[in-house]
Formats: C-alpha cells, structure tokens, sequence
C-alpha cells in the first residue's frame, strides 16, 4: 500500500486497534481466555512469562507459565494477569520458577495511565510508610476513586500490589544478595522485623532464614567501593536491544553524571539527601539486566530499582509492540532490524525535563555539551570521584534562579529552565499528578518555553506515557522520507493513528532508522 493510498484508508481503520487488540492491552484476569493460557502452559511458552500466571487450586500455588513442575489439570487451574491479583485470592508463590524473576508486565495498562502512575510510585514504595489516601493525593484524586481505578483495571486493590511486591522483592533479594535479613526487610518496605518474618512464613511456607538456607544461586559480591554495592537482576520481556539503547545514549550522556561503554551504563543518583551511584550491563543469553547498586540508605532499594527499571524500559510488553508496529507497511523494515527496541526513560523528570529544554534548536552534541557545563556549575561535586563520575545532577533549588546564559542558552531558554526548577521546587510530585497524556500536554505547555513537542517528548521519556508522539520534530519526517513516504506534519499526525497506543515505540523506531541511515553514509 502506498504513503498516499493508505492516508486515504486511515478513517475506515484508525479506530480498530481498540478491538483488535482489547484482550492484550487490558490485562485483567477476568478477561483472559483460560483455554489459551492453559496452552501456553502445557507449552511452557516463553512468549507468555509476565503476562498471566497459574494457580493451581490443589496446591494453593501460583506459578509462571514456564515452571517446570508437573502440569495440572485444566479443572484445577486459575488464570491471574498479575503476581498481586493471585496473590490476593490466596495463592502462595511457587519456589521453583519464583515469580519475583518474571517480567514486570503490570504498568503497560495503555488504557489506564493514572493506574501506571500509582502502579510506579507504589513498587516505588510509596505505600511502605504512606497510606492510600496519601498516594492519591500525589496523584491530584481521592482515595475512593483511586480504589475504583484499581478495581476496574486490576481487580485488586492498591494495598494488595504493595503487601505482594514487598513480599517478592524481599524473596529476590534473600536468593541473589547475601544482605542479612534484617537488611532485607527494611529494603523491601516491611516496617517491623516480625510483620516481615509473617508475610513471609505465610506467602512461602518457611520462615525467611529457611528460604536463605535452601539451595539457591545468589549473585557473588562486587567489591566495595565505598559502600558496598548490591548485584540483582532486573527481567526483561525479550527480545532486548541494548547495541540501540547505547547508541541512542552515547551522545545523549551528561558528562560528570553518566557513563555508558557497548558494555555498561553508570552513573551517580541522589535521593533523600544521600549520594551513590549505579551500574547496569546486559547479560549474554539472559532475559534480564544485571544492576549493581551502591548507596548508603537501604529503605531507598526499592525506589532505585523500579527507577531503573523506567529508565531502561524493562516492563514493555515488546511483543505486542513489535507485532502491531511491525505490521505497518512503513515501520515494518525498521520494526524487523531493531526487534527489541525501547524507549529510555529517565533516572530523575526533572533532569530530563531539563536535557529537553536544553536540546530545544541546537544539535544533540551542542545540548550535551551545555549540559556538562551546567552539572560542573551547579551540581554538587562527590567527595569521593569515581573515575568519570564526579558530580550529581543540580536540583531545582540549584536552577530555580541562576542566570544559565553563561552556560550558552539563550535568556528565553534559561527562564523556562529558571520556570520548570522553581515548579519542582515548590511541587516534587508535579509529573505524577497528571490524569493522562492530554492533560499531560496541557500542563506542560503552559510553563514558559515549553511548546508541544517539548511536552511531548517529556511524556515519552519522563512520563512513561507510551503514546507521546512529538510530531513536529524534523527528523520523524526524515526518516519517513527516507522509507519511501515524504510526509508533511499533519499527514504525519494521521499515518501516527495507526499506531496507537505505541507512538511513542513508533517515533523511536524512526528516530533509530535516521541514525542509522547517517551512519551508513558516513561510512
């Protein structure tokens, strides 16, 4: 089908992906098709681990799809979109395939992005010392209306996500981590030694120090540097590509803060007043990231990892995206040479709020470069350097009022930077309190130098918000020229509508194919 003959077709088509693909991207467990997950079971299809698990109603046992154990029968079997939703109906973890390892496939609810936002913030453990009623409060609704969205999307409410992530991060860190169990508790969300040594005895059967004692494989320790780090593995629905991620990242990293080679990304984060710093490096044949973690407060454990699992994009559900983008006739090539692709997040909104404004008409290299200079000016220097890493990212009181003309940006640029510091100063929850992308947009815009495609690309990356889509941007254009199909803007809008709800994929897949067309004629 042609640019042209396929423009033409888009009223007839648009609006069908909503039934096509209403099953996959609304995942509650009421809604799945027993027959089919009983197959993918029988399978130990690899292609499903995430995406449901069993419960085997003899055992009182909830397995992934690729447990080895024996298969049950189908009369015996649940279906649950989620660890939490059987955890809740009273099903313990299975100890064999361990659920804690499966892919994190639960905040890709594309309909529902204040749900992914909650979703976020609690494996975040905002529900570890906050209420409910708190966590909605951040989220700018009330407590009985957040229930309600837990109840329509998920069918269990916030309180069960949280009781069964602390229980499955806590059974991790007890099988790859020699941390002792006091440690464990405290980093997984548990506010007394005796709740947590509870929920576990009552999830697994056996006390925490039995659960140790079994025969697991735990991750050897890396030298301390410092603090000492802790390795634990991050899964990811694969396939994975890291080679894409390091090349949209080498020219994109903030000198001072980051680090990334072909075989590791680092870089120094600050939360809660404390300082560390962070290493991710993918593993040969793996489906997971393995990430070392130095930093000094271990109540913060939680919040770190579910960061860097937004940040590397581990919880996409990259079959489903592959599938539907894939089909286009214009993505289809691009889709095929880069299975795997994701869409990087961001360790901190405000920082990468900041990189986009910096990047507003310049060049990448031209807005890393101002980039390094505003972290050598402002942020705060580490009393111990580690090697390239010397510096933390300046936080909004840092930028609420310095004039950054003297970094290169122009006066504009440097009051909408001095603009979006000072919002974050007074309102540290600001990106979590929007209802969803429109409103996103919205908000956004109204802060001084912040137009749609600044927004947009904010929602992309900062936002998680799947279906960000900054049409505008130049390059989107050039690669759609350069696949066969010259666009102007707004044909651009009405080919995107195809693509929904992965637009966001869809613009990094053309960005990719730019880059990689350059690369071609520079060789």
């Amino acid at each position: 089908m042609s640019c042209t003959t396929k423009l033409m077709s888009l009223n007839s088509h648009v609006r069908k992906w909503r039934v096509q693909f209403a099953i996959a991207l609304y995942p509650v467990s009421m809604i799945l098709d027993a027959e089919t997950c009983y197959r993918a079971l029988q399978a130990r299809d690899p292609r499903f681990d995430g995406r449901f698990f069993t419960a085997v109603c003899t055992t009182q046992i909830f397995c992934r799809p690729v447990c080895p154990a024996r298969t049950p029968k189908f009369e015996n079997c649940r279906f649950f979109s989620s660890a939490a939703a059987a955890h809740a109906a009273g099903f313990r973890p299975c100890l064999r395939c361990r659920p804690e390892l499966s892919p994190d496939l639960l905040t890709q609810i594309t309909t529902a992005s204040t749900v992914n936002r909650a979703l976020r913030l609690i494996n975040q453990g905002a529900l570890d010392q906050g209420s409910v009623a708190e966590l909605a409060n951040r989220l700018g609704m009330g407590d009985r209306h957040l229930r309600r969205l837990f109840d329509q999307h998920l069918g269990i409410s916030p309180l069960a996500v949280a009781q069964t992530r602390r229980i499955l991060f806590a059974k991790q860190l007890i099988n790859q981590t020699e941390l002792p169990l006091t440690d464990i508790a405290l980093a997984a969300g548990f506010n007394s030694i005796r709740r947590f040594n509870a929920a576990m005895r009552d999830s697994y059967q056996k006390s925490p120090t039995e659960l140790r004692q079994a025969k697991t494989s735990r991750l050897s320790a890396m030298p301390p540097i410092g603090q000492p780090a802790i390795q634990i593995r991050l899964p990811f629905e694969p396939p994975y590509h890291w080679a894409a991620l390091v090349q949209w990242l080498t020219p994109r990293v903030t000198a001072g803060v980051e680090q990334i080679t072909p075989a590791a990304y680092r870089r120094t984060i600050e939360l809660e007043g404390a300082q560390g710093m962070v290493e991710l490096h993918p593993v040969e044949d793996a489906n997971y990231l393995l990430a070392q973690i130095q930093f000094p407060k271990l109540g913060c454990l939680s919040q770190i990892v579910e960061r860097l699992k937004q940040m590397f994009d581990l919880s996409a559900n990259i079959g489903e995206i592959a599938a539907q983008l894939g089909s286009d006739p214009q993505l289809q090539s691009v889709v095929h040479a880069l299975l795997g692709l994701r869409v990087p997040g961001a360790w901190d909104g405000f920082e990468l709020a900041v990189r986009t404004i910096l990047g507003q008409q310049v060049s990448v290299a031209a807005a890393t470069k101002m980039a390094g200079r505003l972290v050598q000016i402002y942020g705060a220097a580490l009393p111990e350097p580690q090697g390239e890493l010397t510096h933390l990212f300046p936080q909004p009181t840092a930028l609420a009022a310095a004039d950054l003309t003297q970094i290169g940006l122009t006066l504009n640029r440097s009051k909408a930077i001095n603009a979006m510091a000072a919002k974050f100063a007074a309102e540290p929850d600001f990106f979590s309190r929007f209802t969803d992308l429109e409103d996103a947009v919205q908000q956004l815009t109204q802060l001084p130098g912040i137009g749609d495609w600044t927004a947009q690309y904010i929602a992309m990356r900062a936002l998680r918000e799947p279906d960000a889509f900054p049409a505008s941007d130049l390059g989107l254009r050039r690669s759609m020229a350069l696949l066969g199909c010259a666009v102007q803007q707004s044909e651009l809008v009405a080919l995107s509508q195809a693509w929904r709800p992965w637009r966001a994929y869809a613009a990094m897949y053309l960005w990719m194919n730019l880059n990689l067309s350059l690369l071609k004629s520079e060789s």
